[in-house]
Parts: C-alpha cells; structure tokens; sequence
C-alpha cells in the first residue's frame, strides 16, 4: 500500500493562512506518508519571501520524499520582463532546480511535470511534446510492478460547477498519452476544489477503467471556490494492488484540525507484479 498526502495552492503571499498550514503540518505528521505531493501554486505573486515562506514550510513536513511542480502562480504576473526572460528564477533558486522531475521510492515511481506556461498563457498552461516522452522515458525504467504516478498544476477535465476554468489545450490527446504509458494516477490542483474524475470521461472506453484524475482544493489559503468556498482542503490517497482511494479532508475555518469526509474508491488499471505493462510496449 503506497500513501501519499496530496496538498495544493499553498499561495503563500496574500491570500496564505497560518492555522491551515498548522493544520497540514499536523496531518501530515499523522497520517506517515510514504511520499508528499505538493501539485503547484506555491505561492501567490512568484515573489521572493513568499518562496522562502513556501520552502520553511516544505522543511516542516515529514522526512519523506516531497514531489513539487510550479504552477500558474509561481511565476511572475505584474513582473512582465521578468515573466518573459527568466519566469522560474525564483523557483528554481528556491524550491526546485528542476521544471520536469522525476521522484523514485520503493515500488513507485512520481514524474511531475510543469505545466506553467508564463510566454503562452496567464492561467492556463501548457504540456509539449518533450515533456510527454520524458514522462514516457522515466516510465519505462521502472520495475514493471511500480506505481507510476504523474503530478500537473492544471486539470484535464471541468469542474461540475465551471468554476476552474478551462482544462488543459489538448487535454484528450495527453490523457490518451498517459494511458499509454501505463501511469495509474495523475494528482493536479489549480481548480480550488477536490475534483476527481478519470480519464473515462475524456476517453470513452467500456473495456476497462480510466487513469484517475485527482485534482486537490486549495489547502493553506482562502481561494477555495464552489461547494469549498471558505474552506481548505487536501487529500490523504492509497494506491493499493486492486483500487485507488481518495480521501478528502476538510478544514473549516479558523480550526485545527483536517477532517476527513467519504472516500472515493477507484478501481486500478494495473494490479499486482504485472511482467508487461502498457508503458513497455507503446512507442
């Protein structure tokens, strides 16, 4: 069984609230997971000291394994020349000197890949092509009983209520790629809700179940949107041989503690120490 506490837009800055952040800070500690996804919009406005907020923040989580990705708002908006010539400066000096990484543990495997496109796009972002086969090729490594895991800022499927915005361009075409190359499970933010969906609802296939698509609400600051407006949130997931769950967590305002709600079971498409996996065979 493979854990994983999935947390999102901490947007340290302006909108950063401290008792959600103790909150995560002790959840965290409780719940001993194997691994920490952090799926973008660290901070709020890209700045300097709410880099160095969002970086004191990461050390205060457990010893384990932390898989971050940029998103939208950790590169510059107001700072044009700066978002055009140098947008992940300060990201890279502070958090991460990787954009696209890749996160190896015991029996998983995590590729994170930056979909934050400060030349193309102010709130949405971008995958390329480049960034597909990386994916493909880290995949492909690993022992073929692996959980293979992706972490993207952006979302590939709308909201219920509209309230996240746009998916990502050519969202179809990259969860078909991720199909492909066998990955069990995509964790993503930016919508400001828990928003779990799979790739089913893209890829219409009845033979056999989607890669779940797992987008986390906003866990440290007050820009929870729809049924989370007001509240914070994060996601406790179990990746197990059979089925994948989901189990949100709630923090109303100004208390202590996340609560969990029900849980979302999903069933996984690959189970148990499988000698040829999807992602071996598809070029």
């Amino acid at each position: 069984m493979l854990t994983v506490l999935h947390a999102s837009d901490l947007q340290c800055g302006r909108p950063f609230l401290s008792y959600a952040a103790e909150a995560l800070v002790l959840l965290a500690q409780q719940a001993a997971p194997d691994v920490i996804v952090l799926s973008g919009d660290l901070t709020q406005r890209a700045k300097d000291r709410e880099f160095q907020a969002a970086r004191a923040l990461i050390e205060r989580l457990p010893s384990v394994p932390v898989v971050v990705t940029p998103g939208n708002h950790d590169v510059p908006l107001y700072r044009v020349w700066e978002r055009l010539v140098t947008p992940f400066r300060n990201w890279q000096r502070i958090i991460s000197r990787d954009l696209d990484s890749v996160t190896s543990l015991p029996g998983s495997t995590f590729v994170a890949l930056n979909s934050a496109a400060p030349r193309r796009a102010i709130v949405n972002g971008r995958l390329d092509q480049h960034q597909i086969k990386f994916a493909q090729r880290e995949f492909k490594k690993a022992p073929s009983s692996n959980v293979r895991a992706l972490v993207v800022h952006h979302h590939f499927v709308p909201t219920t209520d509209g309230s996240g915005g746009s998916p990502l361009p050519g969202a179809k075409a990259h969860v078909r790629a991720f199909e492909s190359m066998g990955a069990d499970l995509v964790l993503g933010g930016h919508v400001h809700q828990t928003h779990v969906t799979t790739s089913r609802d893209l890829l219409p296939v009845l033979t056999e179940p989607g890669v779940p698509l797992i987008n986390c609400g906003t866990t440290t600051s007050m820009r929870g949107r729809g049924p989370e407006e007001g509240f914070n949130s994060l996601n406790i997931v179990r990746v197990g041989s059979g089925e994948i769950e989901v189990l949100p967590h709630i923090l109303e305002p100004n208390t202590s503690r996340f609560e969990p709600t029900a849980s979302i079971i999903l069933p996984r498409r690959f189970t148990g120490d499988q000698s040829v996996r999807t992602s071996d065979v598809a070029q």
